[in-house]
């Protein structure tokens, strides 16, 4: 169950877990591990690191060191949150 907590620093290294609607298999029925790393990419050209991560059938664990952002943690993963989920619907209704 998500927990709606404010990251308060700008800085540092967190560790990311991103799960399927239900628990659905949707990485490997819409090819979306191009999108997780186009995501990488995104997250690496802003100064960021990718330390580790796991990409599952229905779900993408990652260790991400921010650093000094100036926008918010809570900020930058919504976002790219949102775009690839955007994503995946439109290879979904593709489907």
């Amino acid at each position: 169950m998500p927990v709606k907590r404010a990251i308060p620093p700008n800085n540092g290294m967190f560790f990311i877990i991103f799960i399927g609607y239900q628990w659905l298999s949707l990485m490997h029925t819409i090819n979306e591990y191009d999108i997780i790393y186009k995501w990488f990419d995104h997250l690496k050209s802003n100064h960021h690191f990718i330390n580790g991560y796991a990409i599952m059938p229905n779900q993408v664990h990652a260790l991400i060191s921010f650093i000094n952002t100036t926008q918010s943690i809570d900020t930058i993963i919504g976002n790219d949150k949102r775009f690839m989920v955007y994503e995946i619907i439109n290879r979904w209704k593709k489907i």
